[in-house]
């Protein structure tokens, strides 16, 4: 369930109409490690293993191919509240040690940090394999957009997308939440293991340094957004070797780092 119907008054021209208005669902999801809590995550139903796969890699706790059990312990009116993931002690990543001890609401990724430390990433600078074709780059987006169904019904929810070297669409998620789309779909390829594929990264709203880091963590080394990017998303993207690209719209773009990889 990604939307709601809700009654609401719609005013337009001094006219008052009642009407039935479809709203992106936001909903609570505990996360369980071998069945002790981990964190909660707000998120659009669906694709909750996606989400929980991605979100696990991203934060440096299960980042081998192998295997994790995932199970529905609670649920309500046929929603996952409660999920356990068991994973093997010598499959656990460092990220695990570095527990969220804080709610992760939809709309902000550092909420969940303990400490000023755990935003640091390392690892070796990224380059893409080949220069980006800017006429590719709207192509890529309108894409994304045919496959947005719950932001048709509700303008409310963010998607994200990845696409191959030839600009093939590999997965497109959406969520409330523009990091949880990230995960989502960083997700569904690592179930798939089509991962090693995805060479850029469409976002349908801003870019905050999180993005960034989930991209690099991923070895993407372009992300292209609709809206604006943060200071901290411009600083990650320079030091990490990522082409990021904001404003693409109407024919435009605004690139803010290593323009070099774009055509």
């Amino acid at each position: 369930m990604q939307t709601n119907t809700y009654q609401a008054i719609k005013i337009k021209n001094t006219i008052l109409n009642k009407i039935d208005d479809f709203l992106v669902v936001e909903a609570p999801l505990q996360i369980n490690i071998n069945k002790k809590p981990y964190t909660v995550v707000m998120r659009t139903p669906k694709s909750d293993k996606e989400l929980v796969r991605g979100l696990l890699y991203a934060e440096d706790i299960l980042k081998k191919k192998s295997s994790f059990y995932f199970k529905i312990i609670e649920e309500k009116n046929n929603v996952p509240t409660i999920i356990n993931v068991t994973i093997a002690e010598n499959n656990l990543g460092k990220g695990y040690l570095n527990k969220r001890t804080l709610l992760s609401v939809s709309s902000c990724g550092i909420c969940g940090k303990t400490a000023l430390k755990d935003i640091k990433v390392s690892g070796k600078k990224l380059a893409p394999e080949k220069i980006v074709d800017a006429v590719h780059i709207y192509k890529m987006f309108i894409q994304l957009k045919k496959y947005q169904e719950t932001f048709l019904k509700t303008g409310g929810s963010h998607a994200a997308g990845l696409f191959s070297a030839t600009y093939t669409l590999l997965s497109i998620k959406e969520d409330i939440g523009r990091h949880n789309a990230v995960d989502k779909a960083i997700g569904d390829l690592l179930l798939t293991e089509q991962l090693n594929q995805a060479k850029y990264l469409l976002v349908s709203g801003r870019v905050s340094y999180e993005i960034v880091t989930k991209a690099f963590i991923a070895k993407i080394p372009v992300i292209i957004a609709v809206s604006a990017c943060s200071s901290l998303a411009v600083d990650f993207a320079k030091e990490f070797g990522i082409c990021l690209i904001g404003f693409t719209r109407a024919q435009k773009m605004t690139i803010y780092s290593n323009p070099e990889y774009l055509k």
